[in-house]
């Protein structure tokens, strides 16, 4: 038996989650995701057009999920960890579960213990003893090594590395290619640019870059 599954968002994050889900399907010997279709409250007509050639069918705004069928279930495809979270605690009132998502092409360590809304992109890799809060995003061939705790609304971009026994604190963003170094500390709500290496305890609420990251 399938479970239906709403996307919320038609931005280019949330057309790619859409294809995790698709992908999982595809692997499986029986489809686990019946695809309704996706929400956004302010989607462009470039994104719709998109959608439409990924026959996808777009549903309306957010407010969709107040009454969905108690099958479905819910995963937000947004990019920034901020704005995920907003979203995630105007749906607490809703019904709807949130979904965790895992492309087949990546490795989640079998003792990480991950919170709901979950998503793993593909070649993005999970060691050992981690833990991972909710609607946590490991964006293309991010890393996450041992020991470490990523807090919820956490987002690895792309090629981002997080070596072990890491903290990342909630809402942190850790942009394309930068790297954490082992046992470093990132402070709620902080971003760390594209290509930076953390080489030190990151503070709260700060943006910091280059090489070493300051």
């Amino acid at each position: 038996m399938t479970t239906g599954l709403v996307v919320i968002g038609c931005g280019g994050h949330g057309r790619e989650v859409l294809t995790i889900a698709r992908a999982m399907n595809d692997a499986a010997l029986l489809p686990a995701w019946r695809l309704l279709g996706v929400v956004d409250d302010r989607p462009t007509e470039e994104n719709l057009k998109r959608l439409q050639r990924l026959d996808v069918p777009f549903l309306g705004d957010v407010a969709w999920l107040r009454d969905a069928p108690p099958d479905v279930q819910h995963v937000i495809g947004i990019g920034d960890p901020r704005v995920r979270r907003a979203v995630a605690r105007r749906l607490d009132g809703y019904r709807t579960p949130a979904a965790s998502l895992v492309h087949p092409d990546a490795t989640i360590g079998s003792d990480a213990r991950c919170g709901p809304g979950f998503v793993a992109f593909a070649g993005a890799r999970v060691t050992t003893n981690v833990t991972i809060g909710r609607h946590v995003h490991l964006n293309q061939n991010a890393t996450v090594g041992h020991d470490s705790a990523l807090a919820d609304f956490v987002g690895v971009n792309p090629l981002a590395a997080v070596s072990g026994d890491c903290h990342l604190g909630e809402g942190v963003l850790i942009g394309t290619t930068a790297a954490v170094l082992q046992g470093l500390r990132v402070g709620r709500d902080s971003t760390v640019g594209a290509g930076a290496c953390v080489v030190r305890d990151v503070p709260e609420q700060v943006v910091v870059k280059g090489v070493p990251a300051r």
